[in-house]
């Protein structure tokens, strides 16, 4: 059953899946040091009855209340997405989207639940061209109305409590509503966002919002108040989604996009009361002794990372230690997975995408064959894995993406939520209504509709959803016990931050702080990026000679990830960003 890959249709039952493997579980931490100058890793949290790793102090404190009152993983992450959209407005919240996975141990229940923004009705291909039919500058799109597609986090959450949760729907709000109303301390990466961020000023609420009167940006412990986002959220407390998606707040989005000043969108109320968040296929892949299971289309995180690692089985990166040699290979089969990505992926409910072939065993043996240790292979070309015969779109070089954020829950009854948002750029469109920024995730399209006669697989189209990157992760063992949550916000390096804590915790037998600290090396089919530590520039030298071209780059991750060891739980969030675990 196991021998090619696995692919699980919504709410699989996946205990005999899982045991055809026959395979062992081993996990035992040794004494791998991290690089002298390596990052200092963040404190590992340890629980043994539930655990909440999220991108927020607060957000984290407040989960793990939730938590407290008897709340299942699903209420936790309810009231943790509530307080980021307030603390952390930068990177995800109800103007964008979302997606999550969700494990029930009681009945061996693995289930994927799509809350991605979708493109508005009314709009066309050629969104992103200008008058000459050539392909807008990427901010010149992003910023504005014309990039926001309408929201489907609520909409996702509200069908997550209906499915998951226990606490009543009005009691997850309370405490993001007493932190907007009465105030909370700017963080010091909430104040280097603002300052760092161009046209939040242009917006007249976010310029009222995120500056002071006399233009300077929100300085770190200044206690700011969002009394209209505590307004909505009293409303959807209330009346639940259709507080958002009905009614005044849907207007004023809609009024706000289509009268922008200088790039007004095409989104319309009628957006807003048809959107529907869907359960999709969980997709899980195996890797060596574990399988690695996340959301299926219109994902392209969870296809691409069982690729990554598909093809990284035929290396023993275990024997391998941490550094250049180990980055190379990784970074070589990032290529390949991003060259079939950027060709092949897109919204399923539009476009057939042969997701089984890319994942087939045989196809990405013969994938792993083209990697050379001793050169880099340069851009890669896409395959033909089966299923794609007769595919008659064209290959489209990878777009920008950015932002998002990442959290991990585990309850007392081992109910799990890997959970990523985004608004996609830092503060999404920086067009913010009711308190809240609204997206640009409509950029995660491509900007042409077809190249040489031949249509682009992720080209825009009414209704729907733009490729994500988005990885929420869960790795299980042979006997469905789950080993590993992960994720991480990172646009299209999400991937790659993933992959690579799955390698450093599974075949380097790290811990997770060293795993997360470890310094990133990625690549998206192109350039390989190495994060600018003073460790990096021997791995860029060797890296060099093998024929990589390299970009040094700050590699911001938000890896958020929880281990269960022995019967016990191990929570650390990334130390690059601002992020806590608590356990208990």
């Amino acid at each position: 059953m196991f021998s090619k890959s696995v692919f699980f249709t919504p709410s699989f039952r996946i205990i005999a899946t899982f045991l055809s493997l026959g395979l062992p579980l081993l996990i035992a931490f040794d004494a791998h040091a991290l690089e002298p100058g390596g990052l200092e890793p963040g404190p590992e949290v340890r629980g043994n009855r539930m655990m909440v790793v999220t991108a927020h102090p607060l957000a984290t404190e407040i989960g793990i209340d939730i938590l407290n009152q008897g709340g299942t993983a699903t209420d936790a992450a309810i009231a943790v997405q509530a307080v980021l959209g307030l603390v952390e407005p930068q990177s995800s919240g109800l103007g964008g989207g979302a997606m999550m996975l969700h494990w029930d141990p009681s009945n061996l229940m693995l289930e994927a639940l799509d809350g991605r923004e979708t493109a508005p009705l009314a709009a066309s291909d050629d969104l992103f061209l200008d008058d000459d039919g050539q392909p807008m500058a990427f901010f010149d799109a992003a910023t504005g109305g014309r990039s926001v597609g309408t929201p489907g986090t609520l909409r996702m959450m509200e069908m997550a409590h209906k499915r998951y949760g226990r606490l009543p729907w009005t009691s997850l709000f309370t405490r993001a509503i007493d932190l907007a109303e009465n105030g909370f301390p700017v963080s010091e990466r909430l104040h280097q966002m603002i300052e760092q961020t161009d046209g939040l000023f242009q917006d007249r609420e976010a310029r009222w919002y995120f500056f002071n009167y006399d233009g300077s940006a929100l300085r770190t412990g200044q206690i700011r108040t969002n009394r209209p986002y505590a307004q909505l959220l009293r409303d959807i407390a209330a009346h639940g989604a259709k507080a958002f998606y009905q009614g005044p707040t849907a207007s004023a989005i809609v009024e706000a996009v289509r009268s922008h000043a200088f790039n007004p969108g095409v989104l319309s109320t009628e957006d807003f009361t048809q959107y529907q968040a869907h359960v999709r296929s969980v997709l899980c892949s195996p890797y060596r002794n574990w399988s690695v299971c996340g959301v299926g289309l219109p994902s392209a995180g969870q296809i691409t990372l069982g690729q990554m690692l598909g093809i990284l089985r035929h290396f023993y990166l275990d024997q391998e230690q941490p550094g250049a040699k180990s980055d190379h290979l990784i970074v070589e089969a990032a290529r390949l997975a991003y060259a079939d990505r950027d060709k092949y992926i897109a919204d399923g409910d539009f476009v057939p995408v042969p997701f089984k072939g890319m994942l087939d065993r045989d196809y990405l043996s013969s994938r792993a064959k083209l990697i050379d240790r001793n050169n880099s292979m340069g851009v890669a070309k896409p395959g033909n894995p089966p299923g794609s015969q007769g595919w008659d779109y064209a290959s489209l070089p990878p777009s920008e993406e950015f932002g998002s954020s990442h959290f991990s829950i585990v309850d007392r009854e081992g109910k799990i939520v890997a959970y990523t948002g985004s608004i996609e750029m830092p503060f999404g469109s920086r067009v913010m209504v009711n308190g809240i920024m609204l997206n640009n995730q409509l950029t995660d399209f491509a900007f042409v509709p077809e190249i040489d006669g031949k249509p682009v697989s992720n080209r825009i189209q009414p209704g729907k959803r733009p490729r994500s990157s988005m990885a929420p992760t869960i790795v299980f063992d042979n006997e469905a016990h789950p080993v590993f949550v992960t994720g991480s916000p990172g646009g299209g390096r999400i991937v790659n931050y993933v992959a690579r804590s799955i390698i450093a915790t599974l075949d380097w037998q790290m811990s997770p702080a060293q795993a997360i600290a470890l310094p990133h090396v990625i690549n998206r089919n192109g350039v390989t990026e190495i994060e600018n530590r003073p460790e990096g520039q021997e791995r860029a030298e060797i890296l060099s000679a093998l024929g990589h071209d390299i970009a040094m780059r700050p590699l911001t991750s938000g890896l958020n990830v929880i281990l269960f060891d022995r019967g016990a739980l191990i929570g650390t969030a990334d130390p690059r960003r601002e992020g806590t675990a608590a356990g208990q």
